[in-house]
């Protein structure tokens, strides 16, 4: 791993340096709630469509209160300069590693849920020292990766507001205050949604973004979901398999997540703040979760223990409900709809890359370019899913190079 220099001299609010220490008697108790866990009885059905499978959950549950070791995970984050800043009352907690090429452009990347800052550090030494792994110099970014606020070692916002709208003005303020004029921003799940509010909102020095989940159902095929009527006529092929995956998806339960954070977030948060089995049940309730995270592949890309680092740092800052509460703020807010997130407004370039297993759908490019007249980068990727930062790192790095080239 190829450590970047540190952050130059910051002018205005003060940015303090951040270690994670997790105290040794958090681990002990978490270490004690799964032993003491009390299980349900059996689902009714041979697949996880009543919620993950009790004999999966009880293995990856009992590896983590056994074998699973945090101290990896803090030393896999305490590798990379971290930081704290208080903006609008809120401290957030973010990555800022810096390439050794002078030219190399800003970016900030933001994750969604139920992933964390995890998500992306694979893709640190990818992005800011391209030149090691298989890139060229001159595609070289320095990266800010910032958590949530809510989420991980970010404070939990007290007062209502947080918003994809207001944590993009957050987002601007961070950028501007590590010293960068100008810069790009990426995005995936909240994250997807977060940056399409950024390019809207249009802060001087935005450059342009790129998301690999982009808003761009138009209001026929939007409607039609949400009421459960016909498909639109005349789809395309692509059009009709985004279209009918999205309705799959609800009509199968998949967003019941969704829905009980959205409405009950604080319900929600009772049982997941005390009961680490109830938490990892309830996040892999995320088909994009479910799919890879009960370590039966070793080679699967993230694997468990990846996972694990990812729950675990839920349980340990107590984040669960504050986490949820993102769906509350946001329930009005339709990720997918081109019409809601007001697409047609942004007039920053706008680059999607489509990854062929998201579990969601699969975005058709001709409705990316309905939906965003300034697209600048379309392009559909080889592999990879609604994680990519975490599941395809390398390829994931080598679309957020060629979506942002031609801005350079």
């Amino acid at each position: 791993m190829t450590q970047a220099p540190q952050m130059p001299t910051i002018t205005g609010q003060e940015v303090r340096p951040f270690r994670v220490n997790v105290p040794e008697e958090d681990l002990v108790d978490l270490r004690r709630r799964i032993e003491a866990t009390r299980w349900p009885d059996r689902e009714t059905v041979p697949d996880r469509s009543q919620g993950a499978k009790l004999d999966e959950l009880q293995e990856l549950v009992r590896y983590w209160g056994t074998d699973y070791d945090w101290r990896r995970a803090e030393a896999q984050l305490n590798a990379w300069p971290q930081f704290i800043t208080e903006i609008d009352g809120v401290d957030i907690h973010f990555f800022h590693v810096r390439s050794r090429h002078e030219n190399a452009l800003p970016l900030i990347v933001s994750h969604g849920w139920p992933g964390s800052v995890f998500e992306q550090i694979k893709i640190i030494g990818p992005l800011t020292d391209p030149a090691a792994f298989g890139g060229q110099a001159e595609d070289a970014f320095h990266v800010v990766i910032p958590s949530l606020p809510g989420f991980g070692f970010s404070s939990r916002p007290t007062e209502l507001g947080w918003g994809l709208e207001r944590i993009g003005r957050a987002w601007d303020v961070l950028m501007k205050r590590l010293g960068y004029t100008q810069y790009v921003a990426q995005g995936g799940d909240w994250g997807g949604g977060l940056v399409e509010v950024m390019a809207r909102q249009a802060p001087e020095g935005l450059l342009g973004v790129h998301t690999n989940l982009p808003a761009v159902f138009p209001p026929e095929a939007a409607e039609a979901v949400a009421s459960g009527g016909p498909a639109p006529e005349g789809l395309s092929e692509k059009e009709r398999a985004a279209f009918d995956d999205v309705r799959g998806f609800i009509q199968n339960g998949g967003w019941a997540y969704l829905t009980m954070m959205s409405s009950r977030p604080q319900a929600v948060g009772y049982g997941l703040t005390d009961s680490p089995a109830g938490l990892a049940g309830f996040m892999l309730v995320h088909g994009g979760f479910a799919k890879w995270s009960y370590g039966k592949d070793p080679n699967q890309s993230p694997t468990r223990d990846e996972v694990l680092d990812d729950l675990s740092l839920y349980w340990l800052t107590n984040t669960a409900v504050s986490a949820a509460r993102l769906y509350w703020e946001n329930r009005r807010v339709n990720l997918l709809s081109a019409a809601a997130q007001k697409t047609h407004e942004i007039t920053l370039p706008v680059a999607i890359t489509v990854f062929p297993n998201d579990d969601l759908f699969r975005a058709p490019e001709t409705w990316a370019r309905r939906a965003f007249p300034s697209l600048s980068y379309f392009h559909e990727a080889g592999a990879g899913g609604h994680f990519a930062a975490w599941e395809e790192p390398q390829l994931f790095s080598e679309e957020v190079r060629a979506a942002f080239r031609p801005l350079r």
